[in-house]
């Protein structure tokens, strides 16, 4: 269970080999808030559509091959592997299954609409063994391409902001987004100072969602017995828990750098470079309006 401290997923490599170190942190927020929300009912054209200009993204941004290349090939393998199986196995009732006449059956009938099967195949006899027959309909295609593409979009943009992003400069742009939270008396400055330390030690926030899912293998539990509503309440508690213990090691690591002579750092120590550099001026403008037109061609094109 050590394979996922293996893949280099979420760790910042300095350089400044690529444009994508010059944009500044709080536009690379709105782009990832866009791959993150936008995929919600959205159809498949948009779905696949910023799948591709995150490859296209990652192609183009110079960034050094080793850096990215394992944990893209890893990425896309997994997400075809759960995209092919969200298309094969059976999501619900077959169409072959249920109580509806054949066309071919009434005299006359006119058929307005397409074909809700795209493909067949079987059932196929094996010296007695019968297989299939294997269904696909566009329930099930549109099914796997919205769990795949979810799959890599949410993933590989996290990933390449978190490896050409300093810790620094995201918490200092989260702190920056939640800013008016202080008027309400939250502890903003401690929960930044507390992110920073878990961006800081990603690798035993690797650790901790490692222990979870060997939890979950050594319980052995029966999702099927469960049902819908008690596995989703189960992923939630995970979520919560692992929430609540990446907190709980970040806390503990601000208390020991305290004790130890340490310097508690407020937001404006954190403010990066890029913002008053002029020089990145072009890039930044010209991220906004990127971010603009793709905004409005999900409003436009995006819509299922």
């Amino acid at each position: 269970m050590d394979w996922l401290k293996k893949i280099p997923i979420g760790q910042y490599v300095s350089g400044k080999s690529s444009w994508l170190r010059g944009i500044d942190p709080r536009i690379k927020l709105s782009w990832i808030l866009l791959f993150l929300l936008t995929p919600i009912l959205a159809n498949s054209l948009w779905r696949i559509s910023i799948a591709f200009v995150l490859l296209l993204i990652t192609f183009l941004s110079f960034l050094p091959p080793r850096i990215w290349w394992r944990s893209l090939v890893f990425l896309l393998a997994f997400s075809l592997v759960i995209g092919s199986l969200s298309i094969v196995l059976p999501a619900s009732q077959s169409s072959f299954a249920l109580p509806i006449r054949a066309s071919d059956e009434i005299p006359g009938a006119i058929i307005l609409t397409r074909s809700w099967e795209i493909f067949r195949l079987g059932p196929i006899d094996f010296g007695g063994i019968s297989l299939g027959p294997l269904i696909i309909d566009r329930r099930s295609a549109e099914l796997g391409i919205k769990t795949s593409t979810l799959i890599f979009t949410v993933i590989h943009s996290v990933n390449l902001i978190l490896i050409t992003t300093p810790p620094e400069d995201l918490v200092w742009a989260i702190r920056w987004f939640f800013a008016p939270l202080t008027l309400l008396g939250f502890p903003l400055e401690k929960l930044s100072f507390q992110l920073l330390l878990a961006l800081r030690f990603l690798p035993l926030v690797q650790e901790e969602l490692q222990n979870l899912f060997r939890s979950i293998g050594v319980r052995a539990i029966d999702f099927k017995k469960l049902g819908l509503k008690s596995s989703l309440g189960l992923f939630v508690t995970l979520g919560e828990r692992l929430l609540s213990n990446i907190l709980l090691r970040a806390e503990q690591g601000a208390d020991s750098l305290m004790s130890r002579q340490g310097l508690w750092l407020s937001s404006e120590q954190l403010r990066p470079n890029i913002v008053i550099n002029p020089k990145y001026l072009w890039i930044n403008i010209s991220s906004i309006f990127l971010l603009l037109i793709a905004i409005s061609l999900r409003c436009l094109y995006g819509t299922s």
